[in-house]
């Protein structure tokens, strides 16, 4: 409830921006736009949408289907025919053929094979001899099957559910990692408007320091070196300040596309001091990680899909049989209610072999092959599981300190202001030098880039926590699969 309503309260101050005002924007709205309307949360949905129809369709393989089909042929021609006295002539044809039928039909996923059921009518009209005739087929009772082949639909059933799994795990890990995208495009933006706010600053303190240096300089209070060096001072802060307004407009656009805003509005963000403070055990991220990661899915969907290529492989290499039996009834006749009379059965079976004889190790060679691929997919995979682990411990470590880092970085850019408030004075006053006041300068902003910067890698590795566990530790919930309509 609480994300609708800041989702709808970002979408409603678009008023104002249509009025040409500057949106200020805090990273929690930032974020939630993003994974709303920004182009790569659109894709991810997109995708999710398409997984989703892949497993409908999977679904309704396993599932009785029902369809009709009609054909209608007409034969106006000549051709030769054999008579009862053995002879060869020639006969005009004009006859119209219409049949239909309707079939329902039944994979079956442990065995491989298809049964199906059928009725159907046909009926045949000479003009030449203006007769017509009926063909029924009440019921049909068939079944097919590969005796010793590969069993698609067994494997499909192994197969398809991991790469559901995989898919719904992979849209909520995108939407994290969209959020992760856009806390690194909110902090760029953040820090180019501290810069250009620091730049401002430190223009207006050198310009008040180059006037003021230029009444001593004429007094003969200072000397012309130091006088030029609060010259160059003022200049540089005049270069910094357009260089920070260009950085800021860079980033402003860049922003702005990434969160899908189409208008030329002015974004300006808050940078909240508050940090959700809270320790992340290590083990429960890792159970929650292997429970929610799509990684984990992806390598038990390659293991499953190697595995099958092997039985593939495998079937295509040895006794090949093909079995088709069919069982129903007919009855043909000059009137449609008389071929449904005292029908008659038909029967047919038919038994199909093929057998290898002499390939020069072609499909052995493929055997082989599948197998080595099975073997050093296992090996990679193992590998990556390893890997997958020490990068979960990695992120877990690095976000239980990083509180603590932000605390440190806040406590020096604070101190830093002071030490340049402090220079200031004392320059004023002629008891500092102009090493001691650029210093204190360099000082201040440094500390407040790295202040932010710290708030950035704080939120970065929150979300990128999210991302790989699927949970929230803040709320100590799981993160649920967002809806998504299907039907556009």
């Amino acid at each position: 409830m609480k994300r609708a309503i800041c989702i709808l309260f970002i979408l409603l101050s678009f008023d104002k921006v249509y009025a040409g005002d500057t949106l200020r924007i805090t990273l929690e709205e930032a974020v939630l736009l993003a994974q709303k309307q920004s182009p790569q949360a659109i894709a991810a949905r997109h995708q999710y949408r398409a997984a989703y129809w892949a497993w409908r369709s999977h679904k309704a393989d396993y599932l009785p289907g029902i369809s009709f089909s009609s054909n209608t042929t007409l034969n106006r021609s000549i051709s030769s025919i054999t008579f009862s006295d053995g002879k060869d002539g020639f006969v005009h044809r004009n006859q119209l053929l219409n049949d239909g039928a309707v079939t329902i039909s039944q994979n079956l996923s442990f065995l491989g094979g298809n049964v199906y059921f059928q009725t159907g009518l046909q009926r045949l009209d000479i003009f030449s001899d203006k007769q017509v005739s009926y063909r029924s087929t009440p019921l049909v009772i068939g079944y097919s099957q590969n005796l010793f082949g590969y069993n698609r639909l067994k494997w499909n059933r192994k197969i398809e559910p991991v790469r559901y799994q995989q898919a719904k795990k992979m849209y909520i890990e995108t939407l994290e990692l969209v959020a992760a995208t856009a806390v690194g495009k909110f902090f760029q933006l953040a820090t180019a408007q501290s810069n250009w706010r620091s730049a401002s600053y430190n223009y207006a303190a050198a310009d008040t320091l180059f006037q003021y240096a230029r009444g001593r300089y004429k007094i003969g209070t200072i000397t012309e070196n130091e006088m030029l060096q609060l010259e160059i001072n003022f200049l540089s802060e005049q270069t910094s300040k357009l260089n920070a307004a260009i950085e800021v407009s860079n980033n402003v656009q860049d922003l702005r596309s990434f969160l899908g805003i189409n208008n030329t509005v002015e974004i300006e963000t808050i940078v909240s001091d508050s940090v959700p403070v809270f320790i992340v055990p290590e083990k429960d991220a890792l159970k929650y990680a292997h429970r929610n990661s799509p990684d984990l899915e992806s390598f038990a969907l390659q293991e499953l899909e190697a595995e099958s290529m092997v039985a593939n492989t495998k079937a295509a290499n040895r006794l090949k049989a093909d079995l088709y039996v069919e069982f129903g009834l007919t009855q043909a006749d000059q009137t449609l209610r008389s071929t449904y009379r005292s029908p008659l059965d038909q029967q047919l079976v038919s038994l199909g072999i093929r057998i290898p004889i002499l390939d020069w190790g072609v499909g052995r060679g493929r055997v082989e092959v599948a197998k080595s691929n099975l073997s050093k997919i296992k090996t990679n995979l193992a590998q990556a599981r390893t890997d997958f682990d020490a990068n979960v411990f990695k992120i877990v470590k690095q976000f239980n300190l990083q509180s603590d880092k932000i605390r440190i970085a806040r406590m020096t850019a604070d101190r830093a202001v002071r030490r340049n408030e402090v220079a200031y004075r004392l320059y004023l006053l002629g008891k500092s030098t102009v090493l001691d006041l650029n210093a204190s300068i360099s000082e201040k902003d440094s500390s407040q880039r790295a202040y932010i910067n710290e708030l950035k890698i704080y939120w970065s590795l929150y979300y990128g926590l999210r991302s790989i566990t699927g949970y929230d530790f803040a709320s100590n919930v799981p993160i649920y699969l967002p809806e998504v309509q299907f039907n556009n």
